[in-house]
């Protein structure tokens, strides 16, 4: 069966509709927005946003991001972890106004390894945050920025 574009137009609206209207599947509401943690200030409020409470520095957790970048607008991220069972991935700024920069949820058995850009407003730590296990693991990295990214 072949779908015209002004079927597709239709169907897209149709969905739209029902999604602004809140008529959902429950599974796909539960996928949502986690403001809270995307407008943290700290580490501690991201960690409580993101549903945790300690977090161990772990050297199974590789961040690759160029030591100096030149634009901060723009600035490449990598995060692998061989961390067993993880189940997230997130990225923090350290000194950018909102921490968390960017989340990734890994299904079960999908090799944890995710890669983006990010903004970085000045010189900053980036921290990359590994949930596994339902416990939490960091891995840390200094970013130097030569031109902001955040307004700067």
């Amino acid at each position: 069966m072949k779908t015209s574009r002004r079927e597709f137009a239709q169907a897209t609206g149709l969905f739209s509709l029902l999604a602004a209207a809140g008529y959902l599947p429950a599974h796909a509401q539960q996928q949502g927005w986690n403001k809270a943690a995307f407008e943290a200030k700290s580490m501690d409020d991201a960690l409580k946003a993101l549903g945790g409470v300690g977090v161990t520095d772990s050297k199974d957790i590789a961040i690759t991001a160029p030591d100096i970048a030149e634009n901060g607008a723009v600035v490449p991220v990598a995060v692998a972890s061989k961390i067993p069972n993880t189940q997230a991935v997130y990225i923090l700024v350290e000194k950018n106004p909102n921490w968390l920069a960017a989340g990734f949820n890994i299904p079960q058995g999908t090799e944890a390894n995710v890669a983006t850009r990010i903004k970085m407003g000045q010189t900053s730590n980036v921290l990359a945050l590994v949930k596994a296990n339902n416990q939490f693991f960091v891995a840390t990295k200094e970013v130097k920025v030569t031109l902001g990214g955040c307004g700067g």
